[in-house]
């Protein structure tokens, strides 16, 4: 079996036995450094990612192939990339940057197979007269349009 197709085996494994995380991203550099990106239904503890390193490491060999690995969580700095992460994301506020560059922000209200519900909130000027009127709006975006979705942190 071929070096990569060893650790995408051995991660998978590890998965399997864990159903509550998921694989969000496996990288390989030129030089066998491997960066794996975990998520979880509940969240990904350090120790999820100590015992993710270890299933793969344990049957590995160094001698046979040397490589560093790098197991970790997706942060609040990465994109939410499956219809899990958006799933458990639901209620919380997200920056979508579409695919014609347009941003949008609203509370993920719900999502399906083919697209994702934000509640968007803002102020526009009255129709007639002075001022602005408060407005809530769903709206639906296929993920199709969805070029990178952040979950917003607001303090």
């Amino acid at each position: 079996m071929e070096f990569r197709e060893k650790i995408e085996s051995l991660i998978g494994e590890f998965l399997k036995e864990r159903e509550d995380l998921f694989l969000i991203d496996l990288r390989f550099s030129a030089a066998d450094d491997i960066t794996v990106i975990l998520d979880g239904d509940q969240g990904v503890s350090v120790q999820d990612c100590l015992d993710a390193s270890r299933a793969i490491e344990f049957n590995m060999d160094r001698e046979e192939h040397d490589f560093s690995l790098q197991v970790m969580s997706a942060g609040l700095s990465e994109p939410l990339k499956s219809e899990r992460q958006f799933r458990k994301n639901i209620g919380r506020e997200l920056d979508v940057l579409l695919a014609d560059d347009t941003r949008v922000e609203g509370e993920l209200l719900t999502l399906d197979e083919k697209s994702i519900t934000l509640v968007l909130r803002y102020r526009k000027p009255k129709e007639v007269g002075k001022g602005k009127v408060d407005v809530v709006e769903e709206r639906e975006i296929p993920y199709s349009e969805i070029k990178k979705a952040l979950v917003t942190v607001k303090f």
